[in-house]
């Protein structure tokens, strides 16, 4: 599967391809060419965005754009975004002029079936990315496609539609001359490595491990090469940049695998929630007795599925609108809402028991989060640094950014360790509740972060935690901020903002 290989990869390209690495460790990308910017760190030190702002304060614009949850990518004086027009049910690619908001071009994505997702999620979930030179977007049904910066369709590249259970979402990321996808297909997932230059295949890495993976692939430079890591089920592998050749890779972690990691100083640092999120998630089954004097309707002296109400959860994941939480009803009816089922109160027991007790504690609500070192070879597991078993987000991707790792969880609690030694410097809350899927980002010593409410949080980076000033947009914030030119860029449910002097 490989093409071209050698004349494609001069040694110059593998050394540019590195850069981004780098700059997870503080320097600061002249651009934003994909999720979380450069190797999707949500680092730009260098940048001096506004600490106090909102909608009447240190806005530039504020442009309406169809829904969607994908960030925007910045490239110059353009904006890239997907979205998805819920009317026409069609997906697009648009581009902003970044100076004024102005839409400068819009194109509809080729013809293809629209996948289902999550009840919080979009169709529009993947970020566009940009080598400088194309547009580079992938859309799951469909494959990928690259527009000129002027909007032309420069080349298409159809794919095995994905097939995954809330959508794909995971976002495609350039490599110096290369973009890498995870390309989630029935028949089997595989990672997929293309010049952005024409969409050729440089290299295809089969293994059923990719499959269900929703973090964006990221880069380093270990043992004399590049490599290539990938968050998925259960897994993390790293690939030779090269070849797609799998050198280490880390087993029977947690199964989610929303967050995409952060890299710098020599250290992978992941994190990892069970299927429900945190194990403080899953709330304990009210006694038996208690329920069936209050929901016995028929009075038959049994506890019917259909007699439970459906504010009495079991999961409850502390989201704004209660996406993601789940009913004790709905779990003892396996999900199936026309399995209707009744317990006495020894089958009552037996059934929550394995529910809370049994599943709670089992490898499926498994979390962690984690520090590995680089440099591993075949399994690494033996080569973890640190971990901590609780208060880990679920769907925000850490952020590692002078020598601390920092990550918000639903309810805005906050959290800083230092990298190296997992040591916690604390644990406190920002003041903005509600649900958090947005991920941290960070310039000039200051992290920015935002609830699904509307909030965004200024806070002071470093070992004491201090928050700095919040800004109350009103409007439901998914997707992750972009920072370029001193300007922070907020997608929010119907409109992009700029904010800045």
């Amino acid at each position: 599967m490989i093409k071209n290989l050698t004349t494609f990869w001069s040694c110059s390209s593998v050394c540019s391809l590195l850069v981004a690495a780098n700059q997870a460790a503080g320097s600061s990308p002249a651009n934003w060419p994909q999720f979380r910017g450069s190797n999707s760190q949500g680092v730009a030190d260098a940048e001096k965005p506004p600490v106090e702002f909102g909608p009447d304060k240190a806005l530039l614009w504020k442009t309406p754009l169809p829904s969607g949850v994908s960030s925007p990518s910045i490239w110059g004086d353009r904006i890239f975004v997907t979205a998805f027009d819920q009317a026409a049910q069609k997906l697009e690619t648009l581009c902003l002029e970044r100076k004024t908001g102005t839409v400068l071009w819009r194109k509809d994505a080729p013809p293809h079936e629209i996948e289902k997702v999550h009840e919080v999620s979009s169709p529009a979930n993947a970020s566009p990315a940009t080598d400088g030179e194309r547009v580079l977007v992938h859309f799951p049904k469909y494959g990928l496609v690259a527009y000129s910066m002027e909007g032309s369709v420069a080349w298409s590249k159809p794919l095995p539609a994905a097939k995954v259970d809330f959508g794909a979402g995971t976002s495609p990321a350039v490599l110096d001359k290369m973009l890498v996808v995870r390309v989630q297909a029935e028949a089997g997932p595989y990672m997929l490595a293309v010049r952005c230059e024409d969409g050729e295949t440089v290299w295809k890495a089969a293994d059923a491990c990719y499959a269900d993976g929703w973090a964006t692939p990221i880069t380093w430079r270990e043992n004399g090469r590049a490599v290539v890591g990938v968050r998925s089920f259960g897994q993390f592998n790293v690939l030779d940049a090269l070849t797609g050749t799998n050198v280490w890779w880390l087993s029977g972690i947690p199964m989610s695998s929303c967050a995409t990691p952060a890299v710098g100083e020599g250290v992978i640092f992941l994190t990892g929630t069970g299927v429900f999120g945190n194990r403080e998630n899953v709330i304990p089954p009210p006694d038996f007795d208690d329920l069936l004097a209050k929901h016995d309707a028929n009075k038959d002296g049994r506890l019917a599925t259909d007699e439970l109400p459906s504010t009495l959860l079991f999961v409850n994941r502390g989201t704004t609108s209660g996406a993601g939480s789940h009913s004790l009803g709905e779990m003892l009816r396996d999900g199936q809402h026309d399995n209707e089922r009744s317990f006495n109160k020894a089958e009552w027991i037996k059934a929550t028991k394995e529910l809370f007790q049994d599943f709670n504690a089992g490898d499926f609500m498994k979390t962690a989060a984690f520090a590995v070192r680089a440099g591993g070879q075949g399994d690494a597991t033996n080569r973890l640094v640190w971990s901590e078993p609780k208060g880990v987000p679920e769907v925000p991707s850490p952020l590692l950014y002078r020598g601390r790792v920092y990550y918000i969880k639903n309810g805005g609690i906050f959290s800083c360790r230092d990298l190296q030694t997992g040591k916690s410097l604390y644990d406190e809350r920002v003041g903005a509740e509600g649900g958090y899927f947005a991920s941290p980002v960070a310039a000039d010593g200051k992290i920015y972060v935002a609830s699904d409410r509307g909030a965004i949080t200024v806070l002071k980076a470093g070992d004491t935690f201090t928050v700095l000033s919040r800004a109350e947009l009103k409007e439901t914030i998914m997707a992750t901020p972009a920072i370029v030119d001193n300007k922070l860029y907020v997608r929010s449910a119907g409109y992009l903002w700029a904010f800045g002097k």
